[in-house]
């Protein structure tokens, strides 16, 4: 059977009305359990939103459960921070010493430290999406990898090293790229996902976010000399205090521009990475613009202030819905091509992912 990806490929059919019972429920239970019942709440809050999702012709289902993000979280933890809980201990004992030898050890665990944590947060990003592609179902067929991620992990390390090392100029190409070698391990029953996105369009936005920085620095220099030259030339310390004034204006100025750029930046990297995506016949699009991620942002900031913080249990909701409502497919899907995954499930949840809190839900 041919199904036609079009303009109404996804749905998302869901309510905050009928969300608010799920979401104030698992606050309560998260609080009176000291938190533990968050891996079965954050269970909770991805089937109401799988089960009110509609790809084509038919509902996502979501079939992970709290119990195996639990686990997860608790053998990272024995297994992976215990060890290097270690570490950080034994290198305040060798600071402790004094000697030489003892700081050039300290720098290199340090640096070893660094470095091990950084490829741990790459093959958590690998292992937390193998994960939720491994539970999510559509007509029964379910997605995944049989890449462990360790691979990613080094690739991760490297290329956001370097995007870094040459004056943060390569970050853009670094992350275009971890995004096209994620994907490109993925699949969804027997169809692997392929990424081809590129970089072109995003470097005019970076380089705007990259310089605003630079930008405030002359300023402030620029009007510092001119307000000392002022105020020397008048005898007066009157164009000091001004000068105080505007820089405490510009430096709250340039926050809030700085944000606007970099959400300017995301949104189109967003855009561009998930056109650059399809599977099978199937290729991918999304369609918001940088005014419309603004209004997620300050429309959540607003949700939460205005409740003091009450109603950041609805910002997974939000996310979810803002990214069904934006995503279109297009092409053909032949059903009856459309067998189950032969990918290796994985036993457990995104430990990893969790323990380095990278995930809003």
């Amino acid at each position: 059977m041919d199904q036609h990806g079009e303009r109404g490929a996804f749905e998302f059919t869901g309510s905050w009305r009928d969300y608010a019972p799920i979401a104030f429920t698992n606050l309560l239970l998260t609080i009176v359990t000291l938190g533990i019942y968050n891996f079965w709440a954050r269970t909770r809050t991805r089937q109401y939103l799988w089960s009110h999702t509609r790809f084509i012709d038919d509902q996502l289902e979501w079939t992970g459960t709290g119990l195996e993000l639990l686990i997860g979280y608790v053998l990272v933890m024995v297994l992976l921070f215990l060890p290097l809980g270690g570490i950080q201990l034994l290198m305040g004992v060798l600071a402790a010493q004094g000697t030489m030898q003892a700081h050039l050890a300290v720098f290199f665990l340090a640096m070893l430290f660094y470095v091990v944590l950084l490829g741990l947060g790459g093959v958590a990003i690998f292992r937390a999406l193998r994960y939720r592609l491994s539970r999510t179902y559509w007509h029964g067929i379910r997605g995944g990898s049989d890449d462990q991620g360790f691979r990613y992990g080094l690739s991760y390390l490297w290329r956001t090293m370097l995007g870094g090392i040459a004056f943060g100029l390569l970050v853009p190409w670094s992350l275009v790229t971890l995004w096209n070698k994620r994907w490109n391990a993925m699949s969804f029953g027997p169809f692997r996902f392929v990424s081809r996105a590129n970089t072109d369009g995003l470097m005019g936005r970076y380089l705007l976010f990259y310089l605003l920085p630079i930008a405030l620095v002359l300023g402030v220099v620029a009007s510092l000399g001119i307000a000392t030259a002022v105020s020397v030339h008048n005898q007066s310390p009157t164009p000091i205090v001004g000068f105080a004034i505007f820089a405490v204006l510009l430096y709250l100025a340039f926050f809030v521009l700085l944000g606007l750029v970099a959400t300017a930046f995301y949104a189109a990297y967003f855009r561009k990475v998930i056109s650059g995506l399809s599977l099978g016949d199937l290729e991918f699009e999304f369609t918001a613009s940088t005014k419309e991620w603004l209004k997620l942002i300050f429309g959540t900031a607003a949700l939460v202030v205005c409740t003091l913080g009450v109603g950041a249990v609805f910002i997974a909701y939000r996310n979810w819905a803002f990214f069904v409502r934006h995503l279109r497919a297009y092409g053909t899907l032949e059903l009856d091509q459309f067998t189950q995954s032969t990918t290796r499930a994985p036993g457990q949840g995104e430990g990893l992912f969790d323990s380095f809190d990278m995930g809003a839900f």
